[in-house]
């Protein structure tokens, strides 16, 4: 039988293991390493934790480890608005972990970060105003606990161990073997395979490329056709202003404005003149393939931006498929077979390996199981303020980027608005803050998280009812997708405005 110093010491130790912070930020990705470094520089003192359950920072860019790996976003506006990117537009993960590592180094965030900690549970308690967050560690096994005066949720949008295969008929019966390009292994083997990659988005645009010289025979299969954009991985402005050795932080902000103008410009016009557009884009492909392949494999049945457009680097795509070391089927799958593919054309692809290049599974909250004061949380029945905080969730922010323009983008404005928030609440002696509907606005005909008609990715369509509510009349209880207009709105909003409450 335990003595009671015995029963004491347990109960002093296993006090000890719940570790306090103002702020607790869920990742070490592209978002939460730039979180903490605002959080560093706008809220001075704020004692702070990063958690991440991967084993080193990075993110998507340390998970993905399929051939020839890159961003499709320029990095003049991926990388972060403080630290200038020195490079080509389109970087490799190394190049991109490089860059996240040198901020790291460089503003002595790797003190704050906690690796191998996978969490399991958020616990909101209002007479406290306080989350409890529970922890797996992934070297030990055992079981950690953290508090936090506010939760600041940098884990991304989709699962990072498991990518999205459809279920189709035959696939058992498959001699070879099936792989995601999320879980690439590291024993496959390509060369002299006859290898078919199903899919038509940037990961197909980046992985065809590079394995396409190793494999015996190489078929895109695609259900659809997708837009492009082949390009130099050059930015001549940049280039010119180097040249010019007018100071690298003037040059980064400057790139970054005319990149984003164009961007905008471009966006605009695919709206307003989309016929215009498409032939522009279509155009592009044409410069490398004949009319016939751009008609059959390269002309999508929606108008541009419905659907991320994917930057092909000197358009090494287009260039494999006109040397023949790649080819493109736009058909629909029948069924999987012992050789290969049954199409509905009734045509045979013969495969020894098939690669399903088919999109992410989304997660909600990085499958975190949350509870707010007893009750296990339904995500899908808040509704969103802005796309960052939400209806019933006290103290928690939730960054979810943009789709046209960098995902860094937007983490960058919700950094300074939570710091501004934070600081708000500090001087107003405030230690709880929660969105809710005002009068004005509860009888605001409600919508899905994202309005399909203007963006559809299959990835967002499977998951749409898991997210939560946005308010179809007003850009407040919205993720708009518009930076160009956030960019000014998110600045502006008055923290004492009645979607506020303070406790």
């Amino acid at each position: 039988m335990a003595t009671l110093v015995e029963e004491a010491s347990r109960a002093e130790t296993s006090a000890e293991k719940v570790e306090h912070f103002d702020v607790l930020i869920v990742g070490a990705g592209i978002s939460g390493v730039g979180s903490a470094y605002h959080l560093e520089q706008q809220c001075p003192g704020t004692s702070y934790v990063v958690l991440e359950t991967l084993e080193s920072f990075g993110g998507t860019w340390l998970t993905h480890k399929y051939p020839g790996v890159r961003s499709d976003s320029d990095l003049y506006t991926f990388g972060y608005r403080f630290k200038p990117w020195i490079g080509p537009p389109i970087a490799t993960a190394e190049e991109i972990l490089k860059y996240m590592g040198e901020v790291i180094d460089e503003n002595d965030i790797a003190r704050h970060v906690r690796y191998r900690h996978k969490i399991t549970s958020a616990v909101w308690s209002s007479p406290d105003n306080i989350w409890t967050i529970t922890c797996t560690r992934l070297d030990t096994g055992g079981t950690v606990k953290f508090s936090a005066n506010f939760l600041w949720m940098c884990q991304g949008y989709y699962r990072h161990d498991q990518g999205y295969t459809p279920d189709w008929p035959g696939m058992d019966s498959f001699k070879g073997r099936i792989v995601h390009p999320q879980t690439w292994p590291d024993d496959i083997n390509l060369k002299g395979k006859n290898v078919v990659m199903i899919g038509s988005g940037a990961t197909t645009a980046t992985v065809a490329p590079a394995i396409a010289g190793e494999c015996g025979s190489l078929t895109v299969l695609q259900r659809s056709p997708t837009y492009f954009i082949p390009a130099r991985n050059e930015n001549e402005f940049y280039e010119t202003l180097t040249k010019l050795k007018v100071d690298e932080h003037l040059v980064h902000e400057l790139v970054r404005r005319k990149i984003l103008y164009d961007q905008d410009l471009f966006t605009q016009r695919s709206i307003n003149e989309p016929e215009a557009v498409t032939q522009e884009l279509l155009d592009g492909v044409r410069a490398y393939l004949p009319e016939e392949e751009v008609t059959v494999n390269f002309t999508p049945t929606y108008r541009p931006w419905r659907q991320r457009v994917a930057f092909i680097p000197d358009g090494d795509l287009f260039q494999g498929i006109a040397a023949g070391k790649a080819k493109v089927v736009t058909d629909h799958i029948d069924r999987f077979t012992p050789e290969g593919i049954l199409l509905r054309s009734g045509k045979l692809l013969d495969a020894d390996i098939i690669i399903t290049a088919t999109g992410f599974n989304l997660n909600v909250l990085g499958d975190i199981d949350f509870v707010i004061d007893g009750k296990p949380l339904n995500f899908a029945e808040t509704v969103t303020y802005r796309g960052m905080m939400f209806t019933g969730m006290p103290n928690m922010v939730w960054v979810f980027g943009y789709f046209r323009a960098s995902w860094t983008l937007r983490t960058e404005l919700i950094a300074d608005f939570v710091c501004r928030l934070l600081n708000h609440m500090k001087e107003k002696g405030a230690k709880r803050v929660e969105v809710a509907l005002r009068p004005e606005d509860h009888n605001m005909p409600l919508g899905t998280w994202i309005d399909p008609e203007n963006f559809n990715p299959g990835y967002l369509m499977r998951g749409m009812h898991l997210l939560p509510k946005r308010g179809a009349t007003s850009r407040e209880w919205q993720h708009t997708q518009d930076y160009w207009q956030e960019r000014d709105e998110f600045p502006a909003i008055d923290l004492d405005d009645a979607a506020f409450h303070y406790g």
